[in-house]
């Protein structure tokens, strides 16, 4: 068939080109083989073990319903061969001498229906009966391609009658073999595609290439055993190769035989002519049906290994439990009827050459997966993928892929599309669908070794302003109070570095083990049913102040380290457990995760004191960290702020005035900037986009408010800011900072403070009275509508530690009843107005 349409030298081209691609593929095969222990399924087994659950999964059906249509074509292929042999010729009512098979369409089907039984039967008995016949067939073929290369020699010159189907009823033709001739063999050297008299179609290059690459698919038959063999990883890979190029020998040889002695019609119009120039031609029919059984018996049960690999990985849940159940020798017996019905199914097809195409695209798209599999493997240079076949490269690999990706499209580009559609289904439906598995994610070795990669191109050196952004700690102590908290602070973050940072007050030398170690599974839970794009950092240290200084020095890596850190407020309001109403555990019905603490009482004392409190904040900014503080938070209640249907549309409230600081009243200072980057950060996540900006503006009388609210608001045009400003008169509340100090406002500062920035911290707090604060605070809470969040300035904590508890006071009487509040301070430069 191949040589009398494609001539010789487009079949050896076809050779070429299909051993390439098998060559490649047997490669990855021995490859992954020699890795480790296989089990039953073969090339199943080695994909899902490499690449997953998802992979191996959609790539076991196709590669089951591979060896299904290729069990189904080798029996039509028998048939073929049992009508030529016995069928009564086209055009006679009766039969004569041997021919007495009626044909037709149910005939052949009632034919291939008796040839499946009698697969099934081997089949059922089991792998060690399958072995002897095959190895028993091996012998009858070898046998049969001796006599017939012999044929080639010893037969002299004759004409074969060929009868041959037309619209009339019948014809006759007449092949020659000729014996070697030059003339012959230049004859045949061209191609000559023509009508294929089985199905009436005229052939091309990728039509006979897909029929002819069937031949080539057997190269998976010793490792779909893999679960029945003895040592698959030293059988696969010598019994794998050795086939493969037995194989190409042989074909090769055959091909160049018949191109010299049989002239083209003799090729073309009779696939059966060997039997008619063989020393013994029933032997030549006995090797026909030997191949063309064996091939479908070894599809079948290879098949029936796939499914039961399928079925018992419980990738696809109760549609495949059937298919578990197995006989007192550990033979799968309902996944070899299952797959018999399946074949039976596609014997309906009718003609061997109707379902090449699909065969062949499904082998390709395997044998694509299998080289998929071992570059995967390769590429993530993980250090228990050593396998002790090592004659491949990730170059052979890509090859592979590159070659069958090419010949499935080249074959039948409809095919190949389909398959490729129905493959990304199955994909899909088993990533959502089937339950997690413990064999390993190649991903997650690739993911690391990408990331390794640019996190070591990441240079810190080169890093500019107009790329910042925020790189969160947030310090939790117990997440069932800290949900909402959790889930803001991932809004803020945009896109940055996220790190959930959590201090247990233990020492490791009294402990027999790591505390931290059972708990890190119950924080990654957590951070996946938030929905958070966050990292856990869990430390033990004496004191939470030093738990806080380790993570901030030793949090992130590379260019990715937290340059923000975010604490919960310092108050003595009743901790409310928020974890257990959060949506993402109500809605799915689902229980807190229990390794958490419950709540602290309202009596229970606290882990660390207001001055330690402080000590952290201190901390933080003398590491040049920025520092936010969040009140309240917990009471926000994003969903219902951010989705009602009122208007005006929820606000975000935004003062970059220092209020503990009315003699420094500047709003383009580092820390007013940084500020005002963080509300329009906030402003900018999915989550707020609805939200609104108001920017309150502090004036006095005389203080020229409308040149002011200008020059801020030509400074938010600089910065591509979006925000409404709102004066805000605060000459009664200045009156009462100016009536208890020295001077009037713009005066000169009092002894010993300095400018911000400089070493020695500014002692405000000794600036102003309770009164004032109590004041500012009435200030800020009048301002109306309610909004969703504030953003406050948080001043610097005094250089006098002594005065920590009254700095912690004076916060917590700014923004008492504020509701959902954030302090901010920054001490980086954030802005940018250049391109």
């Amino acid at each position: 068939f191949v040589v009398g349409h494609a001539g010789l030298y487009q079949a050896l081209v076809m050779f070429v080109v299909a051993y390439f691609i098998i060559g490649m593929t047997v490669l990855s095969v021995c490859a992954i083989a020699t890795n480790g222990a296989l089990d039953a399924g073969g090339a199943y087994y080695m994909i899902s073990r490499a690449l997953g659950p998802e992979f191996g999964g959609s790539i076991g059906i196709m590669f089951f319903l591979a060896n299904v249509c290729g069990s189904a074509l080798y029996v039509l292929g028998l048939v073929e061969a049992v009508v030529d042999s016995f069928g009564i010729p086209p055009g006679q009512k009766t039969g004569t001498g041997i021919h007495v098979l009626p044909q037709s369409y149910w005939y052949e089907l009632l034919y291939g229906t008796i040839l499946l039984a009698l697969c099934l039967l081997v089949c059922l008995v089991g792998a060690s009966i399958y072995a002897k016949a095959t190895f028993l067939i091996f012998l009858i073929v070898a046998g049969v391609l001796g006599t017939i290369l012999i044929s080639f020699f010893a037969t002299r010159p004759i004409e074969v009658s060929i009868l041959l189907p037309n619209s009339n009823g019948s014809e006759t033709r007449n092949g020659s073999f000729t014996g070697f001739s030059l003339a012959t063999l230049r004859a045949n050297l061209g191609g000559g595609y023509d009508v294929d008299y089985t199905t009436g179609q005229v052939m091309s290059f990728s039509s006979v290439f897909a029929v002819m690459f069937n031949g080539c698919t057997g190269i998976m038959a010793g490792s779909n055993m893999s679960g029945d063999l003895k040592r698959p990883s030293y059988s696969i890979p010598r019994g794998t190769i050795s086939a493969v190029l037995f194989t190409y020998l042989v074909y090769n040889l055959l091909a160049f035989l018949m191109c010299a002695t049989c002239d083209r019609t003799l090729l073309q119009k009779d696939y059966g002519f060997l039997r008619d120039i063989s020393i013994f031609p029933p032997l030549v029919t006995v090797g026909i049906y030997a191949a063309t059984l064996s091939a479908a018996m070894s599809n079948l049960i290879g098949a029936s290994r796939i499914l039961y690999a399928l079925a018992r990985d419980d990738l696809f849940g109760r549609a495949l439990a059937l298919a578990k159940k197995t006989s007192a020798s550990g033979n799968p017996v309902m996944a070899v009827i299952l797959s018999w019905l399946v074949v039976q199914l596609v014997l309906f097809s009718g003609k061997l050459n109707t379902i090449a195409g699909v065969v062949t695209t499904f082998f390709l798209l395997v044998y694509a997966t299998v080289n998929l599999a071992c570059l995967a493997l390769e590429w993530a240079s993980a250090p228990n993928f050593r396998p002790t076949f090592r004659y491949f490269t990730w170059h052979t690999c890509l090859l592979g892929i590159a070659g069958c990706c090419v010949m499935m499209f080249l074959i039948s580009p409809v095919s190949a599309s389909a398959s490729l559609g129905f493959l990304l289904l199955l994909l899909l439906a088993l990533h959502y669908l089937s339950p997690s598995s413990t064999w390993g994610y190649i991903s997650q070795a690739l993911i690391f070794h990408q990331v390794r990669k640019y996190l070591l191109m990441l240079d810190v050196r080169k890093d500019h302003v107009k790329f910042w952004r925020p790189q969160m700690l947030l310090m939790v102590q117990n997440p069932r109070g800290s949900a909402r908290l959790i889930d803001f602070v991932n809004d803020l973050k945009k896109s940055g570095l996220y790190v959930l940072g959590h201090v247990e007050l233990q020492d490791l030398d009294m402990l027999p083990s790591d505390p931290l170690q059972p708990q890190q599974d119950s924080w990654l839970s957590l951070v996946d049913k938030l929905n958070v794009k966050a990292f856990v950092s869990l430390t033990l240290a004496p004191s939470v102040r030093h738990g806080v200084r380790q993570l901030l020095f030793t949090s992130g890596l590379g260019g990715m380290r937290p340059n923000t850190l975010v604490l919960g407020f310092y108050d003595d309001d009743a901790p409310q457990d928020g974890l257990a109403r959060h949506p993402a555990f109500t809605s799915a019905r689902e229980e807190v995760p229990l390794s958490f603490p419950p709540i602290r009482a309202p009596t229970a004392p606290k882990l660390l004191s207001p001055r330690e409190y402080v000590g952290i904040v201190a901390d933080a900014l003398k590491m040049l960290r920025n520092v936010l503080l969040a009140r309240q938070l917990e009471s926000l209640d994003k969903a219902w702020e951010l989705r009602r249907a009122a208007s005006p549309p929820p606000t975000i409230h935004v003062w970059p005035v220092n209020l503990l600081r009315p003699d420094s009243a500047r709003y383009a200072d580092t820390c007013s900037l940084f500020l005002l980057q963080m509300a329009c950060v906030l402003n900018m996540a999915r989550a707020w986009r609805r939200a609104r900006l108001r920017l309150f503006l502090c004036v006095e009388a005389g203080a020229m408010p409308h040149a002011q609210e200008e020059k801020l608001r030509q400074l938010l045009k600089d910065l591509r800011i979006q925000a409404q400003i709102q004066l805000v008169p605060w000459d009664a509340v200045t009156r009462l900072h100016w009536q208890t100090h020295r001077g009037p406002p713009g005066g000169p500062a009092p002894a010993g403070e300095e400018e911000e920035g400089t070493v020695n911290f500014p002692a405000n707090t000794t600036q102003v009275s309770d009164e004032y604060v109590c004041a500012a605070n009435k200030l800020v809470l009048e301002q109306s509508p309610a909004p969703a969040v504030r953003f406050l300035y948080l001043p610097r904590p005094p250089a006098d530690t002594t005065l920590y508890p009254l700095y912690l006071h004076q916060l917590e009487l700014l923004t008492r009843g504020l509701g959902p509040t954030v302090l901010v301070h920054g001490v980086s430069a954030v802005t940018s107005t250049q391109l």
